[in-house]
C-alpha cells in the first residue's frame, strides 16, 4: 500500500467528497469506520498506518469513527472550543495571491476557515505546496483583541473565519 495515496485519497473523502465513495459525515465530521475501510478497500491495519505516519497529522481516529481535522469544503462543525492565540501566527502562500490577500485579507476559499500556522517553517512548508513560498505574519493579538474568534485543531493549526487585511504583513526574509 502507498501510505501516501491513501492519505490523499483519505483526505479527499473526509474532507471534500464522502459522496464519491457513499459514505455521508455527521454534523461534526465523523464517518463510520467499517463503511470506509469497505469504500476505500482497506484494512483496519492499514488505515491506522496511514493515521499513525501522516505527517501532518491531519485525521483523529477514534474507536468506529473517523475524521479530519480541519480542511473541509463540506458543512461539518469540528467543535474546538474558541482559544487564546499567540500573538503571532503565521500563513503560507504564494506570491501570485498577495496582491489579493493585501487589499481583501485572508479568507477560507472553499474551506470553512483560515489556516494558520504557529511557525514560520510550517507556513513555508504549506506554502511550498503550490510552488515557491511567501509568508505573512499575522498580529493575532490584536486580531483576537478586536473580537475575532480562534480556535485550534487537533494537529494544532488555528483556525479562524477570515483575517482583515489590516492584519497580515509580508513576512521579511
Amino acid at each position: 500500500m502507498d501510505v501516501v495515496r491513501a492519505s490523499k485519497r483519505l483526505s479527499y473523502v473526509l474532507r471534500h467528497r464522502p459522496d464519491s465513495v457513499g459514505l455521508e459525515l455527521d454534523p461534526a465530521g465523523w464517518a463510520d469506520v467499517d463503511r470506509l475501510l469497505a469504500a476505500l478497500h482497506l484494512t483496519r491495519e492499514q488505515l491506522e498506518r496511514v493515521v499513525a505516519t501522516n505527517d501532518k497529522r491531519r485525521f483523529e481516529l477514534r474507536g468506529d469513527r473517523i475524521r479530519a481535522v480541519q480542511g473541509h469544503s463540506v458543512a461539518v462543525e469540528l467543535g474546538y472550543a474558541p482559544e487564546r492565540p499567540p500573538p503571532v501566527l503565521f500563513h503560507g502562500t504564494v506570491e501570485r495571491f498577495l496582491p489579493s490577500i493585501l487589499a481583501e485579507g485572508l479568507r477560507p476559499g472553499r474551506r470553512h476557515a483560515v489556516h494558520l500556522s504557529p511557525d514560520v517553517a510550517t507556513a513555508r512548508t504549506v506554502g511550498a505546496r503550490r510552488g515557491r513560498p511567501v509568508v505573512l505574519r499575522v498580529d493575532a493579538a490584536r486580531l483576537a483583541d478586536d473580537g475575532t474568534t480562534f480556535s485550534r485543531s487537533a494537529n494544532g493549526v488555528w483556525l479562524v473565519d477570515a483575517v482583515p487585511p489590516s492584519y497580515p504583513a509580508l513576512l521579511e526574509g
